[in-house]
């Protein structure tokens, strides 16, 4: 296997399949939402690094330093010689895991953006000429299967991200993932926990705008890729605690009554003033309630890490 190898499992234009589908669908449904997926172009993701670098904005610290601390342990829980990442973006905090599990090591990112994997797996093939990578384009929401790869494997899905699923979901989502595994496979996923409500929302809400900037970012996607005429400052951004669902939810409303076509789509979408468009839900969690999603998928909960405000943990479980 060479040291890097790139597998498409997506059609070229599955991208933009998808933002239809979703677009038409979320925006002639009440209430209307989007999925968060839609953030992430260039400008959303770099203006998710900022958000990341705020004071307020805690989960990517605080993973981080549970990884720092617990690389080696998790390294010793799993024995894997292959790492699977689902949504592995820019890979950045993989390096903790990548520098503890032992060699030979073969690195597995999944992810929809090929310039985000060919990025990463330059940068990481850099720092460790002896990692193999075998990136794959594909949407890990979606059927997916692995390439061949030594064992154990352990399979890491980290930010939080899980937390954007909604409960049904999620279900799906691990009882897949635990189909992907063979037994003795470990799966590490990163998850918010349950706190203060100003401290939940503050973290959505920054005083700065970046995460309203961020927010409205989907609004100019669609115009771009879809020909509409959203106007962002139409709306404004809103991030509120669902305490029944203990989720964040972030949300554009309507400053006033708008009307936005969208050619593509051949749809018109009216909004009247006041009236909120959903475009992510960020779920927080307790032990208890992890341990359970992961044991009805199939799995076996075992260690379970927080950062020393308890603020985020890792948990690890093995397939059963």
């Amino acid at each position: 296997m060479r040291p890097f190898q790139l597998t498409r499992t997506l059609p070229e234009d599955a991208t933009g399949a998808a933002l239809r589908a979703d677009v038409l669908h979320g925006l002639t449904r009440a209430p209307k939402s989007l999925p968060p997926k839609w953030f992430y172009d260039a400008r959303g993701s770099e203006l998710f690094e900022e958000i990341t670098r705020l004071p307020d904005y805690y989960p990517t610290r605080a993973e981080r330093e549970i990884l720092a601390a617990r690389a080696a342990d998790i390294a010793a829980a799993t024995r894997a010689h292959t790492l699977v990442e689902l949504g592995s973006g820019s890979s950045e905090k993989t390096r903790l895991l990548l520098d503890a599990l032992p060699a030979p090591l073969t690195y597995i990112p999944v992810d929809v953006s090929e310039s985000a994997l060919t990025g990463a797996a330059d940068g990481l093939l850099a720092d460790h000429p002896d990692l193999r990578v075998h990136a794959l384009i594909a949407d890990f929401t979606r059927v997916l299967e692995l390439p061949e790869a030594p064992g154990p494997r352990l399979v890491a899905f980290l930010g939080g991200t899980i937390g954007n699923l909604l409960p049904a979901e999620r279900a799906e989502f691990l009882t897949s993932v635990r189909k992907l595994m063979a037994p003795g496979d470990s799966l590490l996923i990163g998850t918010d926990l349950v706190k203060e409500e100003s401290v939940l929302v503050r973290a959505y809400d920054d005083p700065t705008g970046v995460t309203a900037a961020f927010n409205k970012n989907v609004l100019d996607v669609i115009d771009r890729e879809l020909d509409a005429d959203f106007d962002p400052d139409d709306f404004d951004h809103v991030a509120l605690w669902n305490r029944e669902e203990e989720w964040i939810e972030m949300r554009l409303r309507a400053r006033r009554d708008v009307v936005v076509k969208i050619p593509e789509l051949d749809l018109v979408v009216p909004f009247a003033a006041g009236e909120e468009l959903r475009t992510e839900i960020s779920a927080k969690f307790r032990e208890e309630g992890v341990r359970a999603e992961l044991s009805a998928a199939g799995f076996v909960p075992g260690h379970w890490w927080t950062d020393a405000a308890g603020r985020f943990a890792l948990s690890l479980a093995t397939a059963g």
